[in-house]
């Protein structure tokens, strides 16, 4: 068997032992794409799912960095990679960080390179028997989201987006990715939804309100949920730690629960 058709059938039984694969997508960044799957993974975690996170953002994995991971160094070879497992063992994670000698040395590689470590890291991750699989991706519609699409061929598309019309027009460019490519959008969750103050608790829209409710309305597409702005997302999150999980329940954890209710239902 050549080497790509034995890659071929590592990926085929790598997919049959996962359930549901999720891949969060936007058309923009800095929409807190990354925030969101890290805490989609981890509530699933929480809730006893076997859980898996891929991070696929080759030229800026901040995966690891929420999760106090970004000195973790993978373990095996080429065709066995070990990710890094937490919350009693139902959280498996990879990204292209693990590879890295130094924290902060830069990828610079082109499409069909990025193709080839993407099937890597899906086909030859010991990622065992997972209910889900989280794939978080770099903002726009290049190679990374293009390969994990025609690769793994997820159950769905989680698109995030923030409030405001500028926004939501780029991410419309995500969805008609979706919809020329016969993935499923599963739905929209419009994160920075508002601000509450914790000192009133009266909300201020930042960033507008209601962009993605609207245009989830719009194109006939499920919303997901309104995810507010929380100081504690910054502050958790360069301590490496998601907000789910952490500390007392507040508005956000409802709301991403309820995400994750979504998701298990």
């Amino acid at each position: 068997m050549s080497h790509r058709g034995a890659d071929e059938k590592r990926l085929a039984e790598t997919l049959s032992s996962i359930g549901k694969k999720f891949i969060v997508l936007s058309g923009k960044g800095g929409v807190g794409k990354s925030t969101v799957a890290v805490n989609l993974a981890v509530g699933l975690a929480l809730d006893g799912k076997k859980t898996g996170l891929l991070d696929t953002d080759l030229h800026g994995p901040s995966v690891p960095k929420m999760l106090g991971l970004e000195q973790f160094l993978t373990s095996g070879d080429e065709t066995h990679l070990e990710p890094a497992v937490l919350y009693d063992g139902n959280l498996k994670v990879m990204s292209v960080q693990f590879l890295l000698k130094n924290l902060h040395d830069s990828v610079i590689w082109r499409g069909p390179l990025k193709h080839a470590i993407i099937l890597q890291f899906i086909g030859h991750t010991v990622w065992g028997a997972l209910d889900y699989l989280i794939i978080d991706s770099p903002p726009g519609t290049g190679d990374e989201p293009l390969s994990v699409a025609q690769t793994v061929k997820p159950d769905g598309a989680v698109i995030v987006t923030t409030p405001q019309e500028v926004a939501t027009f780029d991410v419309r460019k995500s969805i008609d990715f979706c919809e020329k490519l016969d993935l499923p959008v599963f739905g929209i969750i419009e994160n920075m939804s508002g601000f509450i103050c914790p000192h009133c608790n009266r909300e201020t829209a930042i960033f507008s309100t209601g962009g993605g409710r609207k245009m989830a309305e719009d194109l006939g597409i499920p919303f997901l949920g309104a995810i507010p702005i929380d100081p504690q997302f910054v502050v958790k999150s360069d301590a490496g730690k998601a907000v789910i999980g952490n500390g007392p329940s507040t508005i956000v954890h409802e709301a991403f629960a309820a995400v994750i209710n979504r998701i298990i239902q």
